[in-house]
C-alpha cells in the first residue's frame, strides 16, 4: 500500500459523543492520505467491522486470583460438607417405629405435600443403577466438545471453567444435603424389598435436593452453552439445547422412580444445576458489543480523498 504511514499524516481525529438508545457513542476516526495506487493493486473497504467478527466468536476469560478463590472455595466447600454428610445422624428409634408400622407410616405419607406424595415408597433398583450410568456419561459431554476447533483453540480456559462450574454446583449441593433433613421415597417403602438399614442411615435423610439432576443440568448446559457460545452460526440451536435439557430431565425421572428423591428434589435439582451450567460460562464471556473498529473513508476541505479506520466504543 502507498499510504503515507511513516510519519503517518493523521488528517483528523474526531470524538463525538452521542445520545443513541440511551447510551453515549464515543467516536475516533483517523485517516491517512492517499497516494496513487497501482494498477494491479486494489483496497477493498468491508463495512464489516474487526470486532463484529470478535463478538460473533466469543472466547471465555479465566483470571487467576478470582477464579482460582472461586474454584477452591467450591472445591473445599463440596469436601468439607460430604463429610459432615457423612456423620449425619440417621433416623432415631422412635422415629423407625412410625415406618415400621402400616397404620403410622400411612400417617407419615399423608404429611407430604400432595406433588411429592406419589412417589412415596419407590425403590427401583434399575433405576437408580441407569440414573449413575447417565450421570456419569453426561460429565464427559463438555470434554467432548474439545473436538470443536473453535473450543479447543482455547481448551485450557474452557476446561478450567467448567470444572468451576461443577464445584460451584456440587457445593451448592453438599451443603444443602447436609443441613436439610428430608426422608428419601425408599424410606417409606415397607414391601421388605428396600431393607430397614438402607432405610433408617443417615443417607435415607438426604432427599432434598438431587445431586444427580443438578450435576447432569451443569455438565449438559455448560455443554449447550459453551457449544453455541464458540459456534454462534452452527445450525439446530434448537436441538442442542433440547438435548440439554432432555438429559436432566430423563436422569430425574429415574431418581424419583429409583426412591431417591421427591419431584420437588428434582425439580430445585434441574433448576440449580441448569443455571449454573448457564451463568458461569456467561460471566466468564468476553463482550465486545460496545466495541467497534472498520475500516472508512471521507474527503477532505479541498478534495483529497482520505482512507482510515474509525474506532467506536459505546458506553
Amino acid at each position: 500500500m502507498f499510504f503515507s504511514f511513516f510519519p503517518a499524516f493523521i488528517y483528523s481525529q474526531q470524538i463525538d459523543t452521542i445520545k443513541k438508545n440511551n447510551s453515549a457513542l464515543l467516536s475516533f476516526q483517523s485517516f491517512t492520505l492517499n497516494e496513487p495506487t497501482p494498477q494491479n493493486f486494489s483496497y477493498n473497504l468491508k463495512k464489516e467491522s474487526t470486532f463484529s467478527v470478535l463478538k460473533n466468536n466469543p472466547t471465555y476469560e479465566w483470571k487467576w486470583l478470582r477464579d482460582g478463590i472461586w474454584t477452591g472455595a467450591g472445591i473445599s466447600v463440596s469436601t468439607a460438607g460430604l463429610i459432615l454428610s457423612s456423620s449425619k445422624n440417621g433416623l432415631s428409634l422412635a422415629d423407625q417405629e412410625k415406618f415400621l408400622n402400616n397404620a403410622s407410616l400411612q400417617k407419615e405419607i399423608d404429611k407430604i405435600s400432595s406433588i411429592d406424595r406419589w412417589a412415596a415408597g419407590k425403590h427401583s433398583e434399575s433405576a437408580r443403577s441407569l440414573s449413575d450410568a447417565i450421570l456419569y456419561t453426561s460429565l464427559t459431554a463438555p470434554i467432548a466438545l474439545l473436538f470443536n476447533d473453535n473450543i479447543n483453540a482455547q481448551a485450557g480456559e474452557y476446561i478450567a471453567i467448567y470444572i468451576e462450574s461443577l464445584a460451584t454446583s456440587s457445593a451448592l449441593y453438599s451443603l444443602t444435603a447436609r443441613f436439610v433433613d428430608k426422608s428419601r421415597p425408599f424410606v417409606y417403602d415397607n414391601s421388605g424389598e428396600t431393607s430397614n438399614y438402607k432405610r433408617f442411615n443417615n443417607s435415607g435423610q438426604r432427599s432434598f435436593y438431587s445431586g444427580h439432576v443438578a450435576a447432569t443440568a451443569t455438565a449438559t448446559f455448560f455443554a449447550a452453552k459453551a457449544y453455541c457460545d464458540f459456534n454462534p452460526d452452527t445450525n439446530g440451536k434448537g436441538f442442542i439445547w433440547a438435548g440439554a435439557a432432555t438429559i436432566p430431565a430423563v436422569v430425574g425421572y429415574l431418581r424419583i422412580e429409583s426412591g431417591q428423591h421427591f419431584l420437588t428434589d428434582v425439580a430445585l435439582g434441574y433448576a440449580l444445576g441448569a443455571a449454573t451450567g448457564i451463568l458461569v460460562p456467561e460471566l466468564h464471556k468476553k463482550k465486545y458489543e460496545n466495541i467497534e473498529i472498520y475500516p472508512s473513508s471521507s474527503t477532505s476541505f479541498n478534495g483529497e480523498k482520505l482512507n482510515g479506520m474509525t474506532f467506536r466504543y459505546t458506553f
